[in-house]
């Protein structure tokens, strides 16, 4: 295979096994439902390979095999994963082996080992033994038509200690018929220039007969590098999972990957126009793996572009280049400018802009949000976590926010008798919309809950889209430490309507006022969303 030409660019052949590595994540488990929706979502984005785990091996697994055959696929190939035959056994009677037909797949990846060391002392059979277990089992998938990926387990490591021998494992890869060999760094420990100097001995070696792949672990944090330095040396097949999922510390990240050898790099590995997908397959993947997407994950993480600094942001809106790698917007990301007591007029001015509000840099009126907003992070608000407190804010200073409904009274009661397992919360709120006033009471798991139920019930006639919102996420940190018991808390709540999230803040001594100052600036900024594209 070796190094395929597309037009101008050279192709790189984008393996994801999110499904398969990423799966063995601590605290992931994948459904059936969430397996095949990937499925669906990787090919959409145009990787080449899915894996998509070990028939046989568990019974989710093996009906994913089945279940992928309804998927109208347009792309990718599905692939199953498993490895040799057994010591001492026949491939042709090894079950392990007939499981990966079973599969119906046109592609089939095994993995041998390719470390002396754990031939001897993991396996417990002889070097030759090994070296027939590859050879046969290659040459017995290949007999029965498939595109054989060989995975040379724990390689580097392998090749470092006994060169000749690592070489031979490929060498009976290669004789069996293995249509690619791929360098594994199981063990994560291989730094670039190993990387690097290893992959193109191989290249310069098996090239010709089989195209060369890498698939990289986390364990040193080089992973990324790692892939990147192996296709610089002749690989042609990257491996890896979305968000960089996957046992221990993770494998490569495709996420950061795949623009980097498709911006910075001259290779072409997904459609050009699919790569501004990116962020958007990395926040599905991190939902259904239910692992937040963290925020300075390099490309899609939501600070990825973010300028804090006021000499960034001021730079960076005259011209992006000055502190920005590359345009967020072809990965699927955007530029963000966050407003704290760190930034200046240049932060501001951007925001108002993006809200659609024109003032002059030096009016008084500028210059008063933005003593306020530092004022208000000097008593604990925190409004890079929290961009709809921050919008509204900014919006309520020039009067663009109406009084959706008027605040009266709210109040809490906790009670937990002798024999309660558990306190009861009750929260009773009354608010006024235009002539009416409403008077609601309501039960939840702890008082916010119950707060927040409250709320919803005075406003849901009024407004019955508030239905639509949901708390995603409530954290509480306290601001001034030294305080004690009497110190301010920072609530941020994280909500959702299913078609955007946003996220607020309140901040007060009272941890039932802070969440209660969060929790409406979440219902208004809804409301006013949806006024806004009524408008």
């Amino acid at each position: 295979m070796g190094c395929e030409q597309v037009g101008d660019f050279k192709k790189v052949f984008a393996y994801d096994t999110t499904l398969r590595d990423g799966a063995q994540t601590e605290g992931v488990n994948f459904s059936l439902e969430d397996k095949l929706r990937i499925t669906q979502k990787l090919d959409e984005f145009g990787v080449d390979y899915i894996e998509g785990g070990w028939p046989g091996a568990n019974p989710k697994d093996t009906l994913y095999f089945k279940e992928v055959k309804r998927l109208p696929l347009k792309r990718a190939k599905v692939v199953a994963f498993g490895s040799t035959r057994r010591p001492g056994k026949r491939a042709e009677e090894d079950e392990l082996v007939l499981n990966l037909l079973k599969a119906e797949t046109e592609t089939i990846t095994i993995f041998g080992k390719s470390w002396d060391l754990h031939v001897t002392e993991a396996l417990r059979t002889s070097l030759d033994e090994n070296l027939r277990m590859v050879e046969e089992t290659v040459a017995f998938l290949k007999r029965h038509g498939r595109e054989v990926v060989f995975d040379a387990e724990h390689f580097f490591d392998g090749f470092k200690e006994n060169e000749e021998y690592a070489m031979k494992v490929l060498e009976a890869a290669v004789a069996g018929g293995a249509d690619w060999l791929v360098l594994c760094d199981t063990n994560g420990g291989a730094l670039p220039h190993e990387v690097y100097d290893i992959t193109k001995k191989v290249v310069e070696r098996f090239g010709r007969f089989a195209g060369v792949g890498i698939h990289a672990h986390n364990d040193s944090d080089c992973a990324v590098a790692n892939s990147l330095m192996a296709v610089l040396a002749g690989a042609r097949q990257v491996h890896g999972t979305v968000n960089g999922l996957g046992e221990r510390t993770g494998n490569a990240n495709l996420c950061s990957v795949i623009p980097n050898l498709q911006l910075k790099m001259g290779f072409e590995v997904v459609p050009a126009e699919n790569l501004k997908r990116l962020k958007e397959l990395a926040q599905f993947v991190a939902e259904l793996a239910n692992m937040p997407l963290p925020k300075n994950m390099p490309y899609v993480g939501d600070s990825a572009f973010t300028h804090k600094a006021g000499v960034h942001a001021s730079a960076v809106l005259k011209n992006p280049r000055t502190y920005e790698h590359v345009n967020p917007e072809l990965v699927g990301n955007r530029r963000k400018i966050t407003v704290s007591d760190m930034a200046g007029r240049s932060n501001l001015l951007a925001k108002l802009k993006e809200y659609g509000i024109e003032v002059e840099p030096n009016s008084l009126e500028l210059r008063k949000l933005v003593e306020r907003i530092k004022e208000l992070e000097k008593e604990g608000y925190h409004f890079e976590a929290a961009e709809a407190s921050l919008e509204l804010l900014i919006k309520r200073h020039f009067g663009l926010v109406r009084d959706y409904f008027n605040f009266d009274a709210y109040r809490i009661l906790i009670a937990k008798r002798k024999g309660d397992r558990d306190p009861v919360s009750e929260a009773t709120v009354r608010v006024s919309l235009e002539d009416f006033e409403e008077h609601t009471a309501a039960l939840g798991n702890g008082p916010v809950n119950a707060l927040d139920r409250a709320l919803r019930k005075a406003l849901k006639e009024f407004y019955p889209s508030i239905a639509d919102i949901k708390l995603i996420d409530y954290k509480v940190r306290i601001v001034n430490e030294t305080a004690g018991t009497a110190a301010k808390v920072r609530v941020l709540i994280e909500f959702t309507d299913g078609r955007r999230k946003w996220a607020t803040v309140g901040v007060h001594e009272n941890i039932i006022e802070a969440s209660w100052r969060a929790l409406v600036d979440g219902f208004v900024y809804k409301l006013m969303k949806d006024e806004e594209e009524n408008l």
